[in-house]
């Protein structure tokens, strides 16, 4: 696996979401409504922190709990323990570069 994905703001937005509750699962459209992101944004995301970093792991709901509410399955996200840590510090490292940048724009 890579070492960590680029730290757009939207990325910081689907992290800080899902490490807000590490071990609760969160559905995608769950994840554009608390990141206020459109879903053609989060769901790559979410593809990319899957599939090319293995920060989270992807699991779709049994027909039980799907067909008795009548809508489609709904794939889960959760960080694995390791996306947890990598996330945690992706966020500190892109907050920090973030920081740098606000203090150096703020004394020109």
């Amino acid at each position: 696996m890579a070492g960590s994905p680029r730290m757009t703001l939207s990325t910081m937005l689907v992290l800080h979401v899902l490490l807000s509750d590490p071990a609760k699962r969160r559905y995608g459209l769950e994840l554009c409504e608390k990141t206020r992101q459109h879903p053609g944004t989060v769901y790559p995301i979410l593809a990319r922190l899957e599939r090319e970093f293995g920060w989270l792991e992807r699991h779709e709901e049994s027909p039980a709990e799907h067909l008795a509410e009548g809508r489609r399955a709904r794939h889960y996200y959760l960080l694995t323990d390791e996306g947890a840590v990598r996330a945690r510090a992706a966020l500190d490292r892109a907050e920090r570069s973030r920081a740098v940048v606000d203090f150096r724009t703020a004394t020109s």
